[in-house]
């Protein structure tokens, strides 16, 4: 159903708000503003009454599709419900209403919050210390990986150390941030089985390597088998392990990273630790590390000394801040209310739910989509459309079907190395009602494809905006509403 912009309901005169008489001399803007910055003629903004205005954005805002209004399986994502009391604690005053440049004394409570929090992902991660200053992800990656580079140059192989190895089917974060940094990028292939490939890893692995970066389990939703003789082969030729912490969800409370023989680690806190990825917002990439890449921490840490909380900046090996203050508090405060909400016991329910739930998926469909990877997988599985094909059916027609019944899609054309790709994460959140519903629409566009195949290559049909064009939308977005007179 097509809706007017709020410009065509614009009607002179009309307001949505009502001010009482000036009881105070009235200024005039040139008393005070300088000429330039001075309105020659007025704003083009709609008129509209108060609740036309109010129905208008709230017409619109139902239009989204969140989180909080159904599944949203986006493999690698971790898209799940964030519980909305870590929204209220994160809103109590003495945390929503401090600044970073308040005195040390002033703020000892989210100080605490903060030390205890880094603790807390120490203890899960296995590792040693951490840092909660990166701002998402990509930036915890980035930040892992100057840590490796300043571990390098202390010991005196900096310049030779000029190689991080990537798997094909890593997240596109691990070569962009490996290259930001300024190492030279090398792939190592997948095996049979979706992990690394042995043979490949020990074809590229030289004394040259500073590290390797890996997810698991990786993108295809698998742990991988070999991990600890993986760590085995990068420490022997003298480099480090480094983990992509965006599939932690799966193995969170049941096994640590540190204990498989990784060295550094970025937690994807939005994520495993349900706050607001799906609603937007910032993030948090928090890092830990082993006891090695401990000295080389962004400045400044939290540090318990004397049953104080301080902030340490005297660490002269340091890599330097990376983030103004100290990180994405509020983000922090939410993460630390989930952990500590569920505890050892919930953490690893997490875990162990989200991957019933994507292996029952993943076995309802495997009699209409390929699966490429006939295994048990984590939190996420991934299968493709090469059955579809034969009948002119792809990936994006079925993400677009999709839509037409009420979910938003699944990751689409990733990871690279299958072909017609979808990722399916249901995390561990969703109901067994609403994942048989997910899984019963997959089906019926299965079973589409066979019979009508047009009617899903023109999908979709019940949205407000159909099929797009992609490509001139990628090129030549409207970004703006451009009134008839301009």
């Amino acid at each position: 159903m097509s809706m007017p912009l709020i410009f065509e309901k614009s009607k002179p005169g009309r307001k949505a708000y009502s001010l009482p008489e000036l009881d105070v001399p009235k200024r005039d803007a040139s008393d005070f503003l300088p000429d330039w910055a001075i309105r020659k003629k007025p704003a083009s903004l709609p008129e509209i009454s108060e609740i036309d205005l109010v129905r208008h954005y709230t017409k619109l805002s139902q239009r989204n599709y969140g989180v909080d209004q159904g599944l949203y399986p986006l493999g690698s994502c971790t898209m799940k419900y964030n519980p909305k009391v870590n929204e209220d604690v994160a809103a109590l005053d003495g945390f929503n209403n401090i600044h970073p440049y308040q005195p040390e004394e002033l703020v000892q409570g989210a100080l605490e919050l903060m030390y205890e929090f880094g603790q807390d992902l120490c203890e899960i991660s296995g590792m040693y210390k951490a840092s909660l200053q990166p701002a998402a992800g990509a930036h915890g990656e980035l930040t892992g990986l100057m840590l490796i580079r300043a571990y390098h140059e202390s010991r005196g192989d900096g310049k030779k150390r000029t190689k991080v190895i990537v798997p094909d089917s890593a997240h596109g974060t691990n070569p962009a941030s490996a290259a930001f940094c300024g190492y030279r990028v090398v792939e190592v292939k997948s095996d049979e089985r979706g992990g690394v490939d042995l043979d490949s890893l020990r074809d590229v692995m030289s004394d040259d390597v500073a590290a390797l970066m890996l997810t698991n389990p990786n993108t295809l939703g698998l742990f991988d088998e070999n991990v600890v003789e993986i760590a085995e082969i990068v420490h022997d030729a003298g480099g480090l392990l480094y983990y992509d912490g965006a599939n932690m969800n799966a193995i969170v409370g049941v096994v640590r990273p540190g204990d498989m023989g990784f060295d550094v680690l970025h937690y994807n806190v939005h994520k495993t630790f349900s706050t607001p990825h799906g609603g937007g917002g910032p993030g948090c990439g928090a890092i830990a590390v082993k006891e090695i890449l401990a000295p080389f921490l962004p400045v400044p840490t939290v540090e318990k000394r004397n049953n104080l909380y301080t902030l340490d900046y005297d660490r002269p090996q340091s890599i330097g801040k990376v983030k103004g203050f100290y990180g994405n508090f509020n983000v922090m405060v939410k993460g630390f209310a989930y952990i500590r909400s569920l505890g050892a016991e919930g953490l690893r329910q997490v875990a162990e739910n989200a991957v019933l739930n994507a292996n029952y998926i993943m076995r309802k469909l495997e009699d209409y989509y390929h699966l490429p990877y006939d295994r048990h997988c984590k939190h996420e599985f991934v299968i493709d459309a090469s059955r579809q094909l034969k009948h002119g059916v792809h990936t994006n027609d079925i993400a677009k079907a999709l839509l037409d019944l009420g979910f938003h899609a699944p990751t689409v054309y990733f990871p690279l190395i299958v072909r017609e790709a979808m990722m399916i994460e249901p995390t561990e959140t969703e109901s067994k009602e609403t994942i048989d519903s997910f899984i019963e629409a997959m089906i019926t566009i299965a079973e589409l494809a066979e019979t009508e195949a047009e009617k899903l290559r023109t999908a979709p049909h019940n949205t407000v905006v159909g099929r797009l064009d992609d490509v001139t939308a990628a090129r030549r977005p409207i970004l703006r509403w451009i009134p008839p007179e301009e």
